[in-house]
């Protein structure tokens, strides 16, 4: 698979466990209870599964509940309203132009900002696809620093 704005390969990319089985003596319920208490604190979805891999020893959310992490979340009314990967991007679109208001002739922000744009309305035309977006959500760059309340 190549990257999707350069002309080279990839190979780098997380891998799920290897185990297909729970090592840990937790019931679903107490991870679920754990997942929304984590949320509660204002962490993401993916450092929820990093603080359960590295201090639960819950290898993957998805073996014990049979359900995503945001599924988990959407069960209980804390989903996050944007997902995490559109919210990132946006954030990273942010950071850039604020850059670029300060350092006017920084042309490989400019592009980066460029394809970072072009990454979030690819995004969006995929999630409004799929329903996870409603149909007149759209992407500005002057309007987006009130979806994201840095």
């Amino acid at each position: 698979m190549a990257r999707m704005h350069a002309r080279r390969k990839g190979i780098s990319r997380s891998h799920k466990p290897l185990k297909s089985t729970v090592p840990i003596n937790m019931t679903t319920e107490e991870v679920e209870r754990l997942v929304v208490d984590l949320r509660g604190k204002g962490l993401s979805s993916s450092q929820i599964g990093i603080v359960l891999r590295d201090t639960y020893g819950v290898p993957d959310i998805k073996l014990l509940t049979k359900m995503s992490m945001t599924d988990v979340l959407r069960n209980h009314g804390v989903a996050p309203g944007l997902p995490e990967d559109l919210y990132n991007l946006i954030t990273k679109a942010l950071n850039l132009k604020d850059h670029l208001e300060e350092n006017k002739k920084d042309l490989h922000n400019k592009r980066a900002l460029q394809l970072t744009e072009a990454k979030i309305r690819r995004l969006v035309r995929y999630y409004k696809s799929n329903d996870v977006l409603p149909q007149d959500w759209n992407y500005r760059l002057d309007t987006a620093e009130m979806l994201i309340s840095r």
